[in-house]
């Protein structure tokens, strides 16, 4: 295992703490651990009301998507496919039309490969170890974490955005410019996982650390507390800390919040123009369609003004497997 370092100035000394950052952690534990009772949404697939297969679906439903949008998309789902054998058997017209506008259809496809695999391979029951997991197809470090601590209740550091915002400005005192999770983000994660700071590498990410049933549990209320306060309080331009439960303990915040705001990751894209857009206006016309239905050459050709661009968003859908072209340029969803 790799060894833990204890020296990181930046948790020493600070409220009382003299050692490795601990003491400030547990008190943030208990705080965090309060407010999630009280504060936490009560989004469907929490509280032990969802199967593990259901955690899977909010968590990739969720990939760069509001909550607030995920709910009714995934009530719907899981009403029509409550299990991975199910959504394997779906037509895959059906599966991108129920998809909806929650962005980024692909993933609608990469998560009925994830259930054929379920299905087939795996009695069409969820794997439960990090390899199993991030074996999947589509399945991820961030989503296999997420299911081993919010479905089977694993010990696991969960590392998403707002968690190393949290992590980030709490316990370092510093803004997390985004980006992919740097090492030093994933070892901040562990060391403040309550329940010891055993961890063992699996590649470039972390699986399952030591630590008893009560750890365990901890660790899950911790991870769910954490990203819940990133994702309502403690957001990243305007964070709420007047609001925080956590604010006496934050270095971010006593030491007048340097560089709020601040990323190291381009600009967010204009919606407006873009590939993206034309391209959700060939499925949005799609999936008005009656089943089956096919949108002829013509109509295709009036979604959009600029036919060079319109031609390179329907190559490209058709490419990823959301579209297929028939006839003379008329298009479909894949059967």
């Amino acid at each position: 295992m790799p060894e833990t370092r204890t020296n990181d100035p930046t948790l020493l000394h600070r409220n009382g703490d003299t050692g490795d950052g601990s003491a400030v952690r547990d008190r943030a534990e208990l705080l965090l651990g309060a407010w999630w009772e009280t504060n936490a949404r009560d989004l469907p697939w929490r509280f032990g009301r969802a199967t593990p297969w259901g955690v899977l679906v909010s968590e990739v439903m969720s990939q760069q998507t509001q909550m607030s949008r995920v709910v009714p998309y995934w009530t719907d789902w899981m009403r029509r496919w409550p299990d991975a054998a199910s959504l394997a058997a779906a037509p895959t017209a059906d599966v991108i039309t129920a998809w909806g506008r929650l962005g980024y259809p692909r993933r609608a496809l990469r998560l009925q490969e994830c259930a054929r695999v379920v299905a087939d391979d795996c009695d069409d029951v969820l794997p439960r170890t990090y390899d199993e997991l991030t074996a999947l197809p589509g399945i991820g470090d961030y989503t296999a974490s997420a299911v081993m601590s919010f479905a089977y209740g694993e010990r696991i550091a969960v590392i998403d955005t707002n968690i190393r915002r949290v992590l980030s400005r709490a316990f370092l005192g510093v803004e997390s410019r985004g980006g992919a999770a740097s090492p030093a983000e994933r070892d901040l994660a562990w060391r403040m996982l309550p329940g010891g700071t055993d961890r063992v590498g699996v590649g470039d990410a972390d699986c399952i650390g030591g630590g008893d049933a009560d750890a365990a549990a901890r660790s899950v209320v911790w991870n769910q507390a954490v990203m819940e306060l990133g994702a309502t309080v403690c957001t990243a331009k305007t964070p709420l800390c007047d609001d925080c439960p956590i604010a006496a303990e934050c270095a971010f915040l006593a030491t007048g919040r340097p560089g709020l705001g601040e990323r190291r990751t381009r600009p967010r894209q204009r919606f407006a123009g873009t590939d993206r857009q034309v391209r959700g206006l060939v499925l949005d016309a799609l999936r008005a369609l009656p089943a089956g239905g096919i949108l002829p050459r013509e109509r295709v050709d009036a979604l959009w003004n600029d036919p060079v661009q319109l031609g390179r968003c329907v190559a490209s859908l058709d490419e990823d497997g959301l579209i297929d072209i028939v006839g003379d340029g008329a298009v479909r969803l894949p059967a």
